[in-house]
């Protein structure tokens, strides 16, 4: 009897036991549950198709401006600085949403002189006189968050003059957009080397000026877009400005459904994950 009740006691202790641990791990399976539930979810929906149309030589009044500024998707306008209308081509384009960034006047290999426009970055100036000059530059375009360069081929490939315009965008939470009017320009790669986003025009809608020949940029862009998931193009107001405006103004509806419109500060944060971090006090916004 006393085996038979050793047994019984051992049979029913061991069966206790096996309840509680099978428990416990129905309470972890439950809590690993609970717990993959609480994590963020990651989205699996697609990116859209992007593009950051960037508008050249704002700020002077120029033909186009006007039209520009009425577009009803958000486009980035590069003002110059120290011009009739810069301050307020910049403050309208804030006020309508799109992205204001400071059009920098730069030496070119060829061009006339007059085309530069006041307070050039030519490669005569000392370090000094560089930094003096983008300073004044970014401080004159109100709600400036980048900066490109206005022709430039010259100073685009010169590193030490690049090299303190990019620190004096970089103290001052700009980031650099190249127009890349110069192949060999280093402006990217000393943008990598600096910790900065290496952003670069993709395609210039109007280097013609033709609707025909506008729209098949146009046509490139968007293909790029897609193939890319995101492009940065290049127009401009003045001698084309009309044509260009028009061609945007009618695309915007042809093309809604395959490509998404944005600023090109929303792809600096989107694609090249940049945030401003300025060591400078900026006041200009």
């Amino acid at each position: 009897m006393m085996r038979k009740n050793k047994g019984r006691r051992f049979s029913v202790g061991m069966g206790f036991r096996c309840l509680v641990f099978l428990c416990i791990l129905s309470a972890a399976g439950a809590l690993g549950e609970r717990g993959a539930l609480a994590q963020p979810e990651t989205s699996t929906a697609p990116q859209p198709n992007r593009i950051a149309i960037i508008i050249d030589d704002v700020g002077n009044d120029m033909k186009g401006t006007a039209e520009i500024l009425d577009m009803p998707v958000k486009l980035t306008v590069a003002v110059m600085p120290f011009l009739q209308t810069t301050k307020q081509d910049a403050v309208a384009a804030h006020k309508k949403g799109m992205d204001v960034i400071v059009h920098m006047p730069m030496e070119p290999k060829k061009g006339r002189p007059e085309w530069l426009g006041p307070g050039a970055i030519t490669s005569n100036l000392t370090d000094e006189q560089v930094r003096e000059r983008v300073e004044k530059a970014i401080d004159d375009v109100p709600y400036a968050i980048g900066m490109n360069n206005h022709m430039g081929s010259k100073i685009t490939s010169d590193k030490r003059i690049m090299s303190i315009v990019l620190d004096v965008c970089r103290e001052r939470g700009l980031f650099f957009v190249d127009s890349r009017t110069n192949f060999r320009s280093v402006a990217g790669e000393l943008a990598a080397a600096k910790n900065m986003p290496p952003v670069g025009n993709d395609i210039f809608l109007d280097d013609h000026n033709s609707k025909a020949h506008i729209r098949k940029q146009f046509d490139l862009a968007v293909q790029r877009a897609v193939d890319k998931k995101s492009c940065v193009v290049i127009g401009h107001v003045g001698h084309t400005g009309l044509n260009t405006s028009a061609v945007i103004c009618e695309s915007v509806s042809r093309l809604q459904h395959q490509v998404q419109f944005v600023g090109i500060g929303d792809l600096v944060r989107d694609v090249w994950h940049w945030q401003a971090a300025p060591t400078l006090p900026t006041g200009n916004k």
